[in-house]
């Protein structure tokens, strides 16, 4: 059966509307694309508040010095561990800082150079700060950490938030971090039993460990972690 209708060919005017929608559309498109694109550059680039580097004075350092907050520390692990009862450490953040601006900086790792970072105690967080250079861009890297002493006594220090600027990018960070702990393990020879082997594992493979630290022929666990405001508290206890 043959339709009574015939189809009008085209004529400039319908052609001529049809160009401009199909371009409309393509100008809508690309609008929203450099929209995003703009958006997403300005949260890489964004930087916190909270982040503000500590300066220090080239007369405040000599090349090889030991922090004389960390000989303190020491000493206030070796004190306790000799008593054998369960005492207290309190980690101040001024002094923390202080130690971390005596290394030297700017470090590079993976082609990425590091710079100026900051140590935050917040409520139940321990929040690190830094600058990157990526490529000639620089951007300001957050990582949050939890610390967290489970019902084994293990302990975890759960990385639970990772960002580039204002933008969170935790899962591909944790999805490299692990990669790049399996190519270590892999291409190098690595004592599993040091605790700053531990340390990494639980940092970038989610690996809870025993919190024990040796001294002196003692030893002491860390029970439990208190992260408060500008400072952390260490419980410590005697084991054997």
């Amino acid at each position: 059966m043959v339709s009574s209708k015939t189809e009008m060919p085209s004529t400039d005017s319908d052609l001529k509307i049809r160009r401009k929608a199909r371009f409309k559309r393509l100008t809508y498109w690309l609008m929203a694309d450099l929209t995003v694109a703009v958006v997403i550059f300005a949260l890489l680039l964004y930087t916190p508040g909270l982040y503000k580097p500590a300066a220090i004075s080239p007369a405040d350092y000599k090349k090889g010095q030991v922090h004389p907050y960390l000989t303190y520390l020491s000493s206030e692990i070796y004190n306790g561990a000799q008593r054998g009862k369960p005492f207290e450490l309190v980690v101040a953040q001024k002094q923390i800082n202080e130690i971390i601006t005596w290394s030297q900086w700017p470090k590079e790792s993976e082609g990425i150079m590091f710079s100026a970072p900051v140590v935050l105690f917040v409520p139940g967080s321990i929040v690190f700060m830094g600058t990157a250079y990526i490529k000639g861009v620089e951007v300001v890297v957050t990582i949050v950490l939890e610390p967290k002493v489970d019902e084994q006594g293990l302990l975890n220090l759960q990385v639970a938030k990772v960002k580039i600027g204002a933008m969170n990018i935790t899962p591909l960070a944790k999805m490299v971090a692990k990669r790049m702990y399996a190519q270590r393990l892999a291409a190098l020879p690595i004592d599993k039993d040091a605790l700053q082997t531990k340390i990494a594992g639980s940092l970038l493979n989610d690996e809870p460990f025993e919190p024990v630290i040796k001294v002196e022929g003692k030893k002491v666990r860390v029970e439990k972690i208190t992260i408060a405001e500008a400072k952390s508290i260490l419980h410590l206890v005697p084991t054997s």
